[in-house]
């Protein structure tokens, strides 16, 4: 029987695919290239033989570890064939780290590639504010590690906000979570300190504090950041790049928030002894002020002083008096004007029998003045009477 090209492939698509549709590999990763379209593609190998690997983008969302050429890992899935090449390949629906050695080499490495370049550096570290009025804090919303954090905020230093930032600390996504909550707090202009981690777990759990993105986001934050991950025992790459490491989460608040209780006791310490200083001064000035006052040379001055104060009452009494004469002298005349104005009243005027005459909008003073062809107006104390031309003819 002779088959085809496409036949034999067929055949053979069949049977790999039907045989092998769920497996695991474990290999060394080799040639990783991750496109555009965010799918990854690379090559699994061991010392005698190399298959080819696909991993789509909606299972490579899932990996919660970046992985790297060299590293050993299990990958999980289904043989598949590609007919137009006629070549076979692994279908990776799943990966994980071939056991915890993998990871801590990969720790390794990604700590020293970022101790090169600087971003453990104490030149870089800034300084944590001692009176934060506002604290970003990224982590778990329903985390214990949230709850204790906020608690001893509470009782340390109520003064102060908390702005929490829910991100995922562990699984697929969470490294990529916690740089976007470092990234959206730095859009803020009143946080003063911010808080990164979550509570304690198995070097899986806590892998998303020891990926690249959260180092560099870290090292980005133009505000202050406390790394806060884990137990005391864990160590990861944040707390590295972090300007300060806290060895957890509730000692991270500790190093965040004064105690508000030291403060009083300061204070009250502080007011104590102030007091006493200021009362203890004021009595041994008093003492010598007084001791001046008895001084013979004080009497004279004194004296001095009452004779200089006597002079000034009579000096004030005669500018007193002069006032008093220069505001009745001022009165006076101000009444004087005031009659004469009522004697030039014109109504007084008026009522003895004058009359005021007023043609054009203009008071005629003179009798040259007076245009008998127009129309005048007589204003007498108790009216005003209108005279036009064809009245005065009539009266001629």
């Amino acid at each position: 029987m002779t088959l085809s090209v496409s036949e034999i492939t067929r055949l053979i698509k069949e049977e790999l695919e039907e045989n092998f549709s769920s497996i695991s590999i474990e290999g060394e990763i080799s040639n990783l290239k991750k496109h555009v379209s965010g799918h990854w593609y690379f090559n699994l190998k061991d010392s005698n033989a190399m298959i080819c690997c696909t991993m789509w983008k909606g299972f490579n969302n899932y990996v919660f570890f970046t992985p790297e050429d060299g590293m050993k890992i299990v990958a999980n899935g289904r043989i598949t064939v590609y007919p137009p090449r006629g070549n076979y390949q692994l279908d990776v629906r799943s990966m994980k780290p071939a056991g915890l050695g993998e990871l801590q080499a990969a720790f390794e490495r990604l700590k020293a590639k970022l101790q090169a370049e600087g971003l453990f550096d104490d030149e870089f570290k800034k300084p944590i504010p001692v009176f934060p009025k506002k604290i970003g804090i990224v982590t778990a919303i329903d985390g214990a590690a949230l709850r204790d954090m906020v608690s001893i905020a509470r009782r340390r230093y109520p003064l102060v906000e908390l702005v929490v930032y829910p991100a995922r600390v562990q699984g697929e996504g969470s490294a990529r979570s916690v740089a976007e909550g470092i990234e959206c707090l730095n859009e803020r202009n009143d946080i003063d300190l911010i808080i990164i981690g979550r509570g304690g777990g198995s070097l899986e759990d806590l892998w998303a504090f020891n990926e690249e993105v959260v180092a560099r986001a870290i090292f980005a934050s133009c505000i202050p950041v406390i790394s806060a991950v884990g137990h005391e025992v864990d160590f990861t790459i944040s707390d590295y790049v972090a300007d300060l490491r806290a060895a957890t989460p509730s000692a991270a608040m500790e190093l965040a928030t004064p105690n508000k209780d030291d403060f009083f006791a300061f204070l009250e310490e502080f007011s104590l002894r102030t007091s006493e200083n200021i009362f203890y001064i004021i009595d041994r000035k008093k003492r010598e002020v007084a001791g001046h006052l008895k001084a013979y040379g004080f009497r004279v001055p004194q004296d001095l002083l009452r004779i200089r104060a006597q002079q000034l009452d009579n000096l004030l009494y005669r500018i007193q008096q002069k006032l008093d004469t220069k505001v009745l002298s001022l009165k006076n005349r101000i009444t004087l004007y005031e009659k004469g104005l009522e004697s030039h009243d014109i109504s007084r005027i008026l009522k003895k029998g004058f009359v005021l005459v007023r043609q054009d909008s203009k008071f005629v003073v003179r009798g040259s003045d007076f245009n008998e062809e127009k129309p005048a107006e007589l204003k007498f104390h108790d009216k005003e009477i209108w005279v036009n031309k064809k009245n005065y003819e009539e009266k001629k």
